[in-house]
């Protein structure tokens, strides 16, 4: 499932800087595809898609960082809220390269690689 576009442009207005991978790429860009042009743009990945998680996990790679939203609800508004909290808190891990998972009440974290 995609980030709505209400949460990447109100993310916008907070002055970060998110693109939606479909004005980025073809339609059917591969997953793979779409981590490697993050990581050469040096972007993070923010998705509800825990593929992106496992293929950095599996592949031993140190960045695109993940955000993985893992809440029950796609209200945009309860997503915009906790991705704002996880760009803030944790802006340095994200720079280094770290999996995210965000759900309604909190987040975990791992560096990466992952061993």
């Amino acid at each position: 499932m995609n980030i709505s576009p209400l949460t990447v442009s109100a993310l916008h207005r907070d002055g970060y800087d998110v693109q939606r991978v479909s004005e980025l790429l073809p339609p059917n860009a591969s997953d793979a595809a779409i981590l490697t042009y993050a990581r050469r743009h040096k972007w993070s990945i923010i998705t509800q898609d825990l593929d992106f998680s496992a293929l950095l996990a599996v592949r031993g790679h140190a960045k695109p960082s993940v955000i993985s939203v893992r809440t029950s609800s796609a209200d945009p508004g309860l997503i915009t809220s906790r991705l704002r909290l996880v760009l803030e808190r944790y802006r340095h891990e994200l720079a280094r390269g770290c999996i995210i998972s965000v759900d309604e009440t909190g987040c975990r974290i791992r560096m990466l690689p992952i061993d």
